[in-house]
């Protein structure tokens, strides 16, 4: 894709402080804090835990002692944010502790549930682990004044699955980082900038660090199950009770790429359409990021441009932009049949065999969501027709 060269940017029509999206790091959230204020040592001291409590099927018994705190002495976007992250991991463990098998627990208990709802409405997030907490707000550097490469970064928060889990995370928050320059350029979609206007080359980054930092094997039988949701999920069919808020079951969609900005921001903006389950997937954003696409939805349309303008370099340059977008759909197929249709093969056979443990800690892989994402999802036939629906965003002569 075409990029622009060094000259000045030119001022950005939209704000982008005000969805708070940052032109340095994007939809990321920029330097999250690592620690809550004193009166949460309880919170952060399982969330610190994590991997070890759950593998040694203790997390449940230490959440049941952990105090109810109040969450009055939080205090802006980035406590909130962060509190949020804890709380979300700390509740994928307690639910998939034992695996979908042995037993999800059907009822979050009362001093989890109200501080994890009230956060989530203080966020305008849902109150379950969603990409704006699994990535977008959990990473740090090593170095403060190092640079924003794998090598200098780490998780805050983490769950079973070692560097395989870290390498997920981080990889994914690098993709996100990549997008940052086509996010600047899609503010400037008037047809005068549309000639520089072109997405990330993240295809390359991705599949190359996919292969060199997560393991197939890990990553679908130990760490998929936690980022599983009980919402179009056979291991939780009634969804999950959230004591002391609703006592009626709840039901949310797991984390998923699908709750990523970056390719909504871009949808939009090439006026590309999906099905609902995509559109759906909006209401695990943070609240300014759904305005920020709600306000390129509403834009003058840049497709019915460049068809108006019968100009041939303009559409030349738009359906590159689509194929770059197609070429990152159908890698991302690639790489779910390399991670969940490849390693459910092979993790079936492994169920077969009667020396295989029970539990994720034990790395029994999952079976509720073999043909599904973990948003809840029909996996394949989903990223099919969102690949071939982009395609379709092509403009003919």
């Amino acid at each position: 894709m075409e990029s622009s060269d060094d000259t000045e940017e030119p001022p950005l029509p939209l704000a982008l402080s005000s969805f708070q999206v940052s032109e340095e790091f994007g939809f990321l959230l920029p330097d999250p804090l690592t620690e809550l204020p004193a009166p949460y040592g309880p919170w952060m001291d399982l969330a610190h835990e994590l991997p070890q409590l759950i593998t040694s099927h203790q997390l449940r018994s230490r959440v049941h002692q952990m105090p109810q705190l109040s969450t009055q002495h939080l205090q802006g976007r980035e406590e909130l944010h962060l509190a949020h992250l804890v709380l979300s991991f700390i509740t994928m463990g307690y639910v998939w502790q034992e695996g979908e098998e042995a037993d999800a627990a059907p009822v979050l208990p009362r001093n989890l549930a109200v501080p994890y709802w009230e956060v989530s409405q203080a966020l305008g997030l849902p109150p379950i682990l969603s990409h704006a907490d699994f990535v977008l707000a959990n990473w740090r550097r090593k170095d403060p004044n190092g640079p924003l490469e794998i090598e200098n970064l780490d998780t805050i928060i983490t769950l079973p699955g070692g560097e395989s889990l870290r390498g997920f995370i981080l990889v994914t928050l690098l993709v996100e980082k990549a997008a940052v320059p086509g996010i600047k350029q899609l503010v400037l979609h008037a047809a005068a900038h549309l000639t520089v206007l072109g997405l990330p080359s993240t295809s390359d980054l991705t599949h190359l660090f996919l292969l060199d930092y997560v393991d197939p094997e890990v990553f679908y039988s130990v760490i998929r199950i936690f980022l599983s949701g009980w919402k179009d999920n056979p291991a939780m069919p009634h969804g999950l009770i959230y004591e002391g808020v609703s006592p009626e079951p709840l039901a949310f969609s797991g984390g998923s790429a699908a709750q990523s900005t970056v390719l909504h921001a871009f949808d939009e903006l090439l006026g590309i359409c999906h099905p609902a389950f995509l559109h759906r997937m909006r209401d695990y954003m943070p609240r300014p990021h759904r305005a920020f696409v709600q306000e390129l939805r509403g834009a003058v349309s840049l497709r019915q441009h460049v068809l108006s303008s019968g100009d041939a370099r303009l559409r030349a340059a738009f359906n590159r932009c689509v194929g770059a977008l197609t070429d990152f759909r159908s890698l991302h197929i690639a790489i779910v049949t390399k991670y969940i249709a490849i390693a459910a093969a092979r993790a079936r056979a492994r169920r077969a065999q009667p020396s295989a443990r029970a539990g994720p800690s034990a790395g029994k892989p999952p079976a509720a969501l073999e043909g599904k994402g973990t948003g809840g999802s029909h996996i394949f036939s989903f990223l099919k027709s969102i690949r071939d629906t982009t395609r379709e965003g092509m403009i003919s002569a």
